[in-house]
């Protein structure tokens, strides 16, 4: 039967013809091979191709759950990938559409070279960035806040501060210690830096007892998140937009003036 349907053979008499199927109204032919869409970008992430904001001039990034380093995390984890994000920066970086980026957080945080990776790329861009906490930016996830050239925080969103953890095998030698603390103070020297909390400040929050059940550090609330100059701002997903257009309007008539943090 296949073969009579293929053509190869005569149709066999008393069985009609099968007429050839026709693609609906605006589809292409069913012959020709489907363009790959977003989605498939996204999947692959090979190309500086991905942002495709439309008749927007604003590209959204958002970094959810775990960010995932140089591990590959099990599969029931949530997690942002730190290589899909970076190629993503990149093009909203060389794309002349793109006027603004807006950053959105709800993280656990994660692997700490992925998160200040991603850090030193969204503060290096030339163009104006937002970022906005909902839920949470815990752990590595405080320096991606504090990147950008203005940060919000939604009220009931928290920050979780604390010291650098390594898991796994750890070497029982004075090096390894040295290591750890060369990595927390690559972190400490970030956050003061892209922030207007102190760095005294800053390493009493993280090396603070009584308050993590297992754990030293401190949870911040929105509010005092901004109180302590980690973020600017309390607010939501508008007044991001907003600031960020107003950001947007100064970088357009050559007010604004980015200024890269090194």
């Amino acid at each position: 039967m296949q073969e009579w349907l293929n053509g190869k053979m005569d149709m066999p008499p008393g069985i009609p013809p099968v007429a050839p199927q026709s693609p609906p109204p605006g589809m292409p032919p069913m012959d020709l091979p489907i363009g790959k869409g977003p989605a498939d970008n996204i999947e692959a992430l090979g190309t500086p191709s991905v942002p495709d904001t439309g008749a927007s001039n604003i590209y959204c990034i958002s970094v959810i759950g775990q960010v995932e380093g140089h591990v590959v995390l099990p599969p029931q984890n949530k997690t942002t990938k730190y290589e899909h994000i970076i190629p993503q920066l990149v093009a909203a970086e060389q794309d002349k559409k793109i006027e603004g980026v807006l950053i959105i957080l709800n993280t656990v945080g994660g692997d700490v070279e992925a998160g200040l990776a991603l850090a030193e790329m969204i503060s290096s861009l030339s163009k104006p960035t937002v970022t906005l906490v909902l839920g949470g930016g815990h752990s590595i996830g405080v320096p991606i806040a504090t990147a950008s050239d203005y940060s919000f925080i939604a009220d009931t969103a928290t920050m979780t501060i604390h010291p650098i953890r390594l898991t796994g095998l750890v070497i029982g030698v004075p090096q390894s210690f040295e290591y750890m603390e060369k990595m927390q103070e690559r972190v400490i020297r970030f956050v003061t830096t892209h922030s207007n909390v102190t760095e005294d400040q800053f390493r009493e929050l993280m090396l603070k007892t009584g308050e993590l059940a297992r754990d030293i550090g401190t949870t911040v609330v929105g509010r005092d998140a901004v109180k302590y100059g980690l973020i600017n701002e309390i607010g939501g997903i508008g007044q991001a937009l907003k600031k960020l257009n107003e950001m947007i309007g100064n970088y357009r008539e050559g007010i604004y003036k980015k200024e890269v943090i090194q």
